[in-house]
């Protein structure tokens, strides 16, 4: 847990030490519900990257999204040893594009994130945003259009894990 808070202290100091203006990273680090994530694009060595000119949109879980792994997937996530894999989940949450909610078209249609090999299915309906990940299972947005210079971020209630490709209905 040491190196989580130190890493999350690393990126919120880089985050402080910039301009005016909030690019994604420097919006996770001001917000507590992103801690994990903000630890775990610090343990990727992505910070410097969703801090670029993008565009990117950002699918972003929050603590509670992390917690509801199944105990030990987040420490072992963090190894050094495990930066690939990490660096694998995260950019499943990532979309190289600036997709605000009401650019996502309604039904369900696959999009590709920043990691080629995956696909996620988003459903967009009057009920709202899900996202199914490769594992079957959906993430719903709960808060979506956090505007940042270099893209959005819509806050979602699960971590995205690769996988087959998601059923899209």
């Amino acid at each position: 847990m040491k190196n989580i808070f130190k890493t999350l202290t690393v990126v919120s100091v880089m985050a402080a030490g910039s301009a005016s203006a909030e690019n994604i990273v420097e919006i996770a680090a001001g917000d507590e519900r992103f801690s994990t994530l903000v630890a775990a694009v610090g343990a990727a060595g992505l910070a410097e990257t969703l801090s670029g000119p993008g565009p990117f949109t950002v699918f972003a879980p929050v603590n509670d999204a992390f917690a509801a792994l199944p105990a030990g997937t987040v420490e072992t996530l963090l190894k050094p040893e495990n930066k690939g894999q990490l660096t694998d989940v995260l950019l499943y949450h990532v979309d190289d594009r600036n997709l605000t909610a009401e650019k996502i078209p309604a039904g369900s249609n696959y999009f590709k994130p920043v990691l080629a090999s995956q696909r996620l299915c988003i459903t967009k309906s009057s009920s709202g945003v899900s996202i199914a990940d490769g594992t079957g299972e959906s993430a719903n947005v709960v808060i979506a259009n956090i505007k940042a210079d270099n893209g959005v971020i819509h806050v979602i209630d699960k971590v995205l894990l690769p996988g087959k490709r998601p059923a899209c209905h």
